[in-house]
């Protein structure tokens, strides 16, 4: 197997923000603490009828958390959200037009909480409600709408993460239905399009309200902390340097490259990616001493999205984060498939999407024989090649180098990628994908014969994808737009600054400064995304100590809210005395 490294990989899988020291003996581990600290808040409330609320995120192994409460209060009287629902039948009727019958895509969802809901059974629910004395518990997803006043309200969270992994065990269903055996690409295309926003549209209404927020995303390993400890630790890290939680994910053309210098699990065939900054995915670890309390990350865009993002760029995208880092690894792999994104305008009308899919590539390493496929041959036959397309899908053959420009790249390029541009990398790259942050609408045109790893044939999507080819990206426009696109910046002792794109039909700007000293950055009005491109560890520092010197790691990302205003960049460690490189994203606008 070749070696990626030279020494040991020091690749930080599980970073975390430290909550205040006030906050720290306030997270809660196993089933029988955090039902002792409930009965303690329950039995301080002096009240004929005590109601507690458990609200959860679709994606909850029910079976264990609700038995958990059930055993816990046997006395109270218990409604499961559900009872308050409509049919399975009723719901998939109404929500048909967000989930539609395609295999991959839907409708981003305008529905609120109340769609899972008949008005008549939630009537008559909280007629119960009224009635009963003792204590009441409300359970579920909609438990908060089912019953709004509350004496305790705990949010059960779930990151997406774990509800994919789920999906793909068979564990759990979507939101009032029964699901579970559906296959997992299914479940996720209704979670990505309806459950999770309808869930987040809800969240974002509670989260100043949360008593409790209870983390079971290890399942028989349950933790709750108290709101106003997630709510601080939250409120820190928009205040220094942070990371989100990666994960990796083995694909059929995944590579070897992250295996080593991420240090992974050998065993496994192979990593094709990794989300290493996709908020919208990723989890965020909050450290309670020793304990990591885990929750989604976008929790923090919600709760905090004008210091985090900037003015300008909430104003723009609202609570969305908008720049994605992820990685595709094909090194000893294969090539990625041969796709293309839409146009904004397409996004918006066929998904519901603000904006769209535009891309990059930067190569974090590349073999001596790596490519990117990308644009158009001159003079290429638009109608030839779609029917070439469409013919391969019984053939399985089709020429890619006839219709589709073919470049050799190697380590430090980036390639600008705006949406309607076809593209894949192909084998024995190692691509940092800097791109806007909607990240599943690819049209896949060709996947060069292989199946799936779940043994299907990966959808492809030619019908969408002629419709949004830009035919006139040839070799041509290729060579002037989008390949290579490096500029002198600055330069100043002991650093030099570039920019690297992305292209002018993008909304993001990438820089990258290569230094052997000190560099100073400013956030000037956007968060920056990082990541070290060279250099084994470096060290992001206040200028005027505002927050703790924070180490960055090779290959790492990292993200600087823009609240921060400015810090400085270092080699750190035994990268001291050698040349390091990060390359940042932040949001273009005019300040």
């Amino acid at each position: 197997m070749k070696s990626y490294l030279h020494k040991k990989s020091n690749y930080n899988k599980y970073p975390s923000v430290n909550v205040p020291d006030i906050y720290i003996s306030s997270c809660y581990l196993g089933w029988a603490n955090i039902v002792n600290v409930l009965n303690q808040r329950l039995n301080a409330i002096d009240k004929p009828r005590k109601i507690l609320v458990v609200e959860c995120y679709q994606g909850i192994l029910h079976d264990e958390v609700k038995k958990q409460f059930c055993l816990a209060f046997p006395d109270a009287f218990f409604i499961d959200s559900s009872e308050g629902m409509l049919s399975e039948q009723e719901l998939n009727v109404k929500l048909q037009a967000d989930i539609t019958d395609d295999e991959l895509f839907g409708y981003m969802t305008r529905f609120s909480i109340d769609c899972y809901f008949d008005e008549q059974k939630v009537c008559d629910l909280r007629n119960k409600i009224d009635r009963k004395q003792g204590l009441v518990i409300v359970y579920g997803t909609g438990a908060a709408y089912i019953q709004p006043e509350t004496d305790l309200l705990v949010y059960a969270d779930m990151a997406r993460w774990e509800i994919q992994m789920r999906f793909r065990r068979n564990e759990i269903s979507n939101v009032g239905v029964e699901n579970r055996t559906e296959r997992s690409a299914l479940q996720y295309k209704r979670g990505f399009f309806v459950d999770w926003r309808i869930c987040d549209r809800f969240k974002k209404r509670l989260m100043p309200h949360w008593d409790y927020v209870l983390d079971t995303n290890k399942a028989g390993e349950p933790k709750m902390a108290t709101g106003d400890a997630v709510r601080a630790g939250l409120e820190q890290a928009i205040k220094q340097p942070f990371r989100v939680v990666p994960f990796f994910d083995p694909g059929p053309w995944g590579g070897q490259w992250m295996k080593e210098v991420c240090d992974l699990d050998r065993s496994i065939a192979n990593y094709a990616w990794c989300f290493d900054c996709v908020p919208e995915e990723n989890s965020l670890f909050l450290s309670f001493g020793n304990i990591k309390f885990e929750i989604p990350s976008i929790n923090l865009v919600f709760a905090h999205p004008r210091e985090l993002l900037g003015d300008p760029v909430h104003a723009r995208f609202g609570d969305e984060f908008p720049i994605r880092f992820d990685f595709l690894d094909t090194m000893q792999g294969g090539n990625l498939s041969l796709q293309v994104h839409p146009l904004t305008e397409y996004i918006q009308e066929k998904f519901g999407m603000h904006y769209t899919q535009d891309e990059s590539y930067y190569l974090l390493d590349a073999g001596e024989d790596a490519v990117v496929y990308l644009g158009l041959k001159e003079n290429v036959d638009s109608k030839g090649m779609i029917k070439a397309l469409e013919d391969a899908q019984i053939s399985g053959k089709f020429d890619a180098e006839k219709f589709v420009g073919r470049y050799p790249v190697k380590k430090h390029d980036h390639v600008l990628i705006p949406g309607g541009t076809v593209h894949c990398s192909g084998a024995n790259g190692m691509v940092l994908e800097i791109s806007a942050t909607p990240y599943i609408f690819t049209f896949k045109l060709w996947d060069w014969g292989r199946l799936g790893l779940d043994g299907r044939p990966r959808p492809i999507n030619i019908e969408h994808g002629k419709n949004v080819i830009q035919w006139n990206r040839t070799e041509s426009w290729v060579r002037k737009e989008v390949l290579n696109q490096v500029a002198f910046v600055a330069e100043g002792d002991g650093w030099r600054e570039e920019h690297t794109g992305l292209h002018e039909c993008e909304f993001i700007e990438t820089r990258r400064h290569w230094f052997t000293k000190p560099v100073l950055h400013h956030t000037s009005g956007s968060v920056n995304v990082l990541n070290l491109v060279e250099g084994r560890e470096v060290v992001v520092e206040s200028p005027s100590g505002s927050f703790e010197p924070f180490v960055v790691h090779y290959a790492e990302t990292f993200i600087i809210p823009e609240a921060v205003r400015e810090y400085t960049i270092r080699p750190f460690g035994e990268s001291e005395g050698t040349e390091c490189a990060t390359i940042k994203a932040f949001v273009k606008h005019h300040v």
